[in-house]
């Protein structure tokens, strides 16, 4: 496991990220496909996320990714989902008659947390401590 560091902090923060198309629509094909992972990647790269892997389907965006504790996850979708939206939209010109309503990514998305230990290890841990504590836990 390798930890990554900023000015004040060690973190392992790894995050699955899933996001549809609006109506499921398949439409990151080709040209378009290119463009959204572009846009990704240069979300990320701006707000210093890695992104460990990524897979673009027709109608969704796969992404695993090491988020630096400074950025809220929900701040980073709303960087990713609205800059390659309002781009997408506005570079391919076909998308408007799909997409109506100016939304091209649909409502929501999900995220999960992917750590080296898991709750088990944590509660075990915390019980430990609580029946033997050292100096620094009393």
């Amino acid at each position: 496991m390798q930890y990554s560091t900023g000015k004040h902090c060690v973190f392992y923060h790894r995050y699955h990220l899933v996001w549809s198309t609006e109506y499921r629509y398949k439409v990151l094909r080709g040209d378009i496909k290119l463009r959204v992972r572009d846009i990704c990647r240069q979300v990320c790269a701006e707000n210093g996320v890695d992104i460990i892997r990524g897979v673009l389907s027709n109608d969704h965006v796969h992404m695993f990714v090491s988020v630096p504790p400074k950025l809220v996850i929900s701040d980073l979708m709303r960087l990713m989902k609205g800059r390659s939206s309002h781009k997408v939209q506005r570079e391919f010109q076909h998308l408007k008659k799909r997409y109506w309503g100016q939304q091209f990514w649909g409502r929501g998305y999900f995220s999960t947390t992917n750590g080296a230990i898991t709750e088990d290890v944590v509660l075990q841990y915390l019980q430990t401590h609580i029946q033997n504590p050292t100096d620094a836990s009393r």
